[in-house]
């Protein structure tokens, strides 16, 4: 079990004098998870910028996000047991099938790629990370993780995340979100990758925070959510996949509102971000199927940057996240994330039309 202070501590490294207060999260788990996003950033780029060489090595289309999935998942992991000794992960990828004897060439790549920032691991060591991801969600105290959050962005090149985050005892107590592709200028359009990505962190109590994705000694910036939204200007964000939610119930909503702006699309936990920083004022992830339950690593991370930013983040029936139910978010449906003044309006329009 990876054992959090009893003590409180003061984070004194990244955030401005005058913000310094008492955390219930020691600031050397804050630092050594924002150094282990950026990191898995660094490589998860250079596989991107990699897609063709990949492809050939390993015979296989989409194998650069599998071998970026993989390589992310394993620094994430290594840096924090590194610094912080055992670890309790929640990661969504399992070194069994790279140890199949069939998978040699995805291995090595695999391992190659963790070896450009981590020299110092064997093959078997990058395997080893990996499976640190193994845990259970069982203890009071652990931490998820999504390597790379939106793997058809990633391969399209637009946008994805690493997805990083603390949980105690079904609170999310801190989380990172690397966003390699997204720009810090808010007029870039969302398919057109940044030269340089944006990392932005919270932990409970703390507010929001933004550094650049490859500079994480410079000095944080607080984002906030938007306060006043005009329901006529609404400026909505949701996945460009409408597998992941149904695209068409958000229409209704905004026609129900009276909204006329159409809604901006981007893969991934970028979106809470969006939110949290004021670009947009709701993010919708409206249930496309009867049964489906949400994975706590596609959400911990998002919802606590965007509600320290002061959004709201609910389920479509007003409901607090629940994150004590294990890996999965059974006691929710679906997800809304909005500026505070206009959550009340959401919830009503989606009750009002039936949306469930």
């Amino acid at each position: 079990m990876l054992h959090i202070c009893n003590s409180f501590a003061m984070f004194n490294v990244l955030i401005p004098q005058k913000m310094i207060k008492i955390m219930n999260v020691p600031e050397q788990y804050l630092q050594s998870a924002i150094n282990a996003v950026s990191e898995a950033c660094r490589a998860t780029r250079a596989v991107q910028l990699e897609l063709d060489s990949i492809r050939q090595m390993t015979k296989d289309d989409r194998s650069p996000v599998t071998v970026a999935d993989f390589a992310a998942q394993a620094i994430v992991c290594q840096r924090l047991s590194d610094d912080l000794g055992r670890l309790d992960m929640v990661g969504e990828e399992s070194a069994a099938e790279l140890r199949d004897g069939d998978k040699e060439s995805l291995r090595t790549a695999v391992a190659q790629t963790v070896q450009k920032y981590r020299n110092d691991l064997t093959t078997e060591d990058v395997l080893n990370a990996i499976d640190l991801g193994n845990h259970d969600a069982s203890e009071s105290r652990y931490w998820t993780l999504d390597p790379i959050d939106g793997t058809k962005g990633f391969l399209r090149g637009g946008q994805y995340a690493v997805s990083l985050a603390l949980i105690d005892r079904g609170e999310v107590v801190l989380g990172v979100l690397g966003c390699p592709n997204m720009s810090a200028d808010f007029s870039q359009a969302f398919d057109q990758p940044a030269a340089s990505g944006c990392l932005f962190y919270a932990t409970q109590g703390s507010g929001s925070w933004y550094l650049p994705e490859n500079d994480t000694q410079a000095k944080p910036l607080k984002i906030s959510a938007s306060e006043d939204v005009d329901l006529g200007a609404l400026r909505v964000c949701e996945s460009v996949e409408s597998g992941h939610s149904k695209q068409d119930d958000t229409a209704k909503i905004l026609q129900h509102l009276k909204a006329t702006s159409a809604p901006a699309r981007l893969d991934s936990q970028c979106k809470y971000a969006v939110v949290g920083r004021g670009q947009a004022d709701a993010y919708l992830r409206l249930p496309t199927r009867a049964g489906y339950v949400e994975k706590i690593w596609d959400h911990a991370a998002g919802k606590l940057i965007a509600e320290q930013a002061g959004a709201i983040v609910s389920d479509i029936f007003g409901k607090p996240l629940d994150f004590s139910t294990g890996a999965t978010l059974d006691s929710n449906k679906g997800v809304v994330c909005t500026a505070a003044a206009i959550h009340a309006d959401i919830i009503e329009a989606i009750k009002t039309l039936g949306i469930a």
